[in-house]
């Protein structure tokens, strides 16, 4: 079964209006509270119309640069692996941890360390299963990858580009709009 679910906040207005909506596979549920709970909700929904060993993919709407040869790189990358894995980038650049009134306290050594992207790719019931767990022990994990490390497996890292930028701040739109037209996906 291939499709997508697309958690949304009940009161979308914008939704409808989208040439996806109608999709024939392409089915909302309603987001939730926190990342997580939108997670869980795609999932209760997929669980009808897919098996626990089915993979799912989770992207955040928050980041449209996605290459489509990065996603081909993820799914290939976790063909036969028995946790999943994610899409990041090395960190370049130096990493200061701040204490008390944003005082630097340590330099964290770059080696080892990733920014985490999306897509997340985990089988279905993994993830759930995951998620369940970490919101029953009170853990409002930031990305799928997080609630599946909470059960002590270890996901894969796969790298990705850099582009795959999250827009969060107002200047981050014309950086992505920047990257999609040099990725010829927007004029």
């Amino acid at each position: 079964m291939r499709g997508v679910v697309v958690a949304l906040d009940p009161a979308d207005a914008l939704w409808p209006r989208t040439r996806h909506a109608s999709h024939p596979r392409v089915w909302t549920v309603a987001g939730g509270a926190e990342r997580c709970h939108s997670v869980l909700n795609a999932l209760a929904g997929l669980a009808e119309r897919a098996t626990d060993d089915d993979w799912v993919l989770v992207h955040d709407a928050a980041r449209p640069c996605l290459r489509p040869e990065d996603l081909d790189r993820l799914i290939s990358g976790l063909e036969g692996d028995p946790v999943g894995g994610i899409l990041g980038v090395p960190v370049r650049d130096t990493m200061k941890q701040a204490g008390p009134e944003d005082r630097i306290v340590a330099t964290v050594p770059r080696e080892g360390l990733w920014h985490a992207y999306t897509p997340q790719a985990f089988r279905l019931g993994l993830l759930r299963g995951a998620l369940e767990a970490a919101l029953d022990a009170g853990k409002l994990v930031t990305d799928d990858a997080s609630a599946v490390e909470l059960l002590g497996l270890s996901p894969r890292l796969i790298e990705g580009h850099a582009d795959n930028i999250k827009i969060t701040r107002p200047e981050d739109i014309a950086l992505a709009k920047f990257f999609l037209q040099q990725q010829g996906r927007l004029c």
